[in-house]
């Protein structure tokens, strides 16, 4: 195995040279097909209408959208000329994109119509008002100054913004002159995405990671299952998530393979994607394995082709592992790490053993160091003893956005980056994760930071103070629990917090469980014990007959 300094346009070319007619995307459920040579023309097409719109080298281009087919465009055309591409959540609602839009400096973001109960058009008009009054391109914000051009990603025209017709036209309309010049100015260690995600501490931070870091994690991820040119993976997880755009596309960017694209997660579309075209891998969180084991038109679809796949982004249960091994005629390998870690710091392989593919996360991915240490000393543990998982090695982030301090809070001086998570390492050298030292919350592989919805709740009236924290779930790993002490004489249901929430935090983040309590349990120093909330949440909801799912 090794390391390469291709950057993403490079690996694309690559193929488009070396398979031109070999399919690489696919929308089974359209019948939507892209070879690599026709993938990377529509790419140098979108490159240069970018271009030609004032996005350069360094510019921070956003993408609000599911897995769209020109999600992966609009991400290759920025690698190409040396943008920054950053990817926003689809749960996210007006407050959290106004946050992000506003700390990355986004020059140009990208948008679908919306997804769900979500309306991003709308968003972004009561973000950037002054689009309904400017020409496309000349957007002057007076919230957002970094902000010069909103594009629709489909056939409507809307007020102030482009849509990627007119900007693959635009492109088609250039000469290649400035498309050369701009690929000869990017490295392999550029930052080419920016993910934001919640840290140890305060808001969602700018994960800023390179070409090399993203393309080498996902080859070798691809490595640790044997991929080939000849794979075929269904890749049903959101692409805005290091698990979609680097587990997954990097994987199939570095290994020549055919991505077979779901554009919104969707039990029967993932098994009649496998079935039709012949998938040899399918990635997925926990729940959604069991989403497709208990659909009921499960036995219609013939999964005999599966081979591989990863479980990731929450503790991954043994029974649901075996049935997917039975049923989906799979071995599951499982990958842990942090977007910060690119991000993948050990996985298990696919010839590993049952026993270890099912309660270690593996072993640490080559060209790595990983070590388990203890957070009080800073010494690494012996085998079986508790640590702080740590990691050192290619796929470290280059660092926080604009955020040097709370960069050098999880690296250390030795050049270690600390996860927050608390693991060990047993006799076989495979780590296994016990616990985090952090209090986030990771919801179906969703990382959830508790102060943020506690500032949030702060402002609901009647409550004078509040603690979230993690509560146990077999269906999502983790839920939101909300533990409130009310102001004297308030009276208030769960109801009403949920209320509050509606349509004004994500979905996701918005509490399934409420508490109302006198007092959080505190140690002798006067700090709130987050992980005794946790235990409360038990007791509390036996005692009120709340079933906990």
């Amino acid at each position: 195995m090794q390391l390469f300094d291709r950057t993403l346009g490079q690996w694309l070319e690559h193929w488009a040279e070396v398979t031109p007619d070999k399919e690489y995307i696919v929308y089974s459920d359209r019948n939507l097909r892209f070879t690599w040579k026709q993938f990377n023309d529509r790419v140098d097409e979108m490159a240069k209408g970018l271009l030609s719109i004032g996005v350069t080298k360094g510019s921070h281009v956003g993408i609000w959208a599911t897995n769209v087919p020109d999600w992966l465009t609009y991400l290759y055309a920025c690698a190409k000329i040396g943008a920054i591409y950053v990817t926003v959540n689809t749960n996210y609602k007006l407050s959290e994109l106004e946050y992000l839009c506003k700390n990355s400096d986004m020059h140009t973001l990208c948008i679908t119509n919306g997804d769900r109960d979500s309306d991003f058009v709308d968003m972004v008009y009561k973000m950037l008002p002054e689009l309904k009054t400017c020409q496309r391109g000349h957007l002057e914000s007076k919230h957002f100054p970094e902000m010069k051009n909103v594009i629709y990603i489909g056939q409507e025209k809307l007020r102030g913004m482009y849509n990627s017709q007119e900007i693959l036209l635009l492109g088609r309309n250039m000469d290649n002159s400035g498309l050369d010049e701009a690929k000869k100015q990017v490295n392999c260690h550029d930052v080419v995405n920016m993910q934001y995600t919640s840290g140890t501490t305060g808001f969602p931070k700018g994960v800023m990671l390179s070409h090399h870091n993203i393309a080498n994690n996902g080859y070798l991820t691809g490595e640790h299952m044997k991929f080939t040119a000849d794979d075929k993976l269904c890749c049903c997880v959101p692409l805005f998530h290091c698990f979609g755009v680097v587990l997954a596309s990097m994987n199939v960017l570095t290994h020549g393979c055919t991505q077979v694209m779901v554009e919104r997660f969707d039990p029967l579309v993932v098994l009649a994607s496998i079935h039709k075209e012949r998938c040899t891998a399918v990635y997925g969180v926990p729940t959604m394995f069991i989403a497709e084991l208990h659909h009921p038109m499960f036995d219609m679809f013939d999964l005999t082709s599966l081979r591989t796949g990863i479980m990731a982004g929450s503790l991954c249960p043994v029974e649901l592992m075996k049935q997917v091994q039975e049923k989906m005629y799979m071995k599951v390998t499982s990958v842990y790490g942090l977007t910060e870690t690119s991000p993948g710091m050990t996985q298990t392989r696919i010839d590993d053993s049952f026993e270890a593919r099912c309660n270690t996360v593996g072993y640490e991915f080559e060209f790595t160091e990983v070590k388990v240490l203890d957070p009080e000393t800073g010494e690494e543990c012996p085998v079986g003893v508790q640590g702080e998982m740590c990691n050192r090695g290619y796929n470290t982030m280059k660092g926080y956005y604009k955020n040097p301090e709370a960069t050098a809070e999880v690296i250390d001086k030795n050049g270690f980056l600390h996860s927050g998570d608390l693991g060990i390492k047993d006799e076989d050298g495979n780590y296994r994760i016990t616990g985090r030292i952090k209090d986030m919350i990771i919801r179906g592989g969703e990382n959830i930071y508790p102060r943020e919805i506690e500032e949030f709740l702060y402002k609901l009236p009647g409550v004078k103070d509040v603690q979230v924290a993690g509560v146990p779930s077999e269906k999502y790993g983790e839920e939101v629990g909300a533990f409130i002490i009310l102001h004297e004489g308030v009276d208030m249901q769960t109801s009403d917090v949920r209320e509050y929430c509606k349509d004004k935090i994500s979905r996701y983040k918005i509490p399934k469980y409420v508490f109302f309590i006198n007092e959080f349990p505190m140690t002798g120093s006067g700090k709130i014990q987050k992980f005794k909330l946790k235990e409360m949440s038990l007791k509390l909801c036996e005692e009120q007959g709340i079933q906990i799912i």
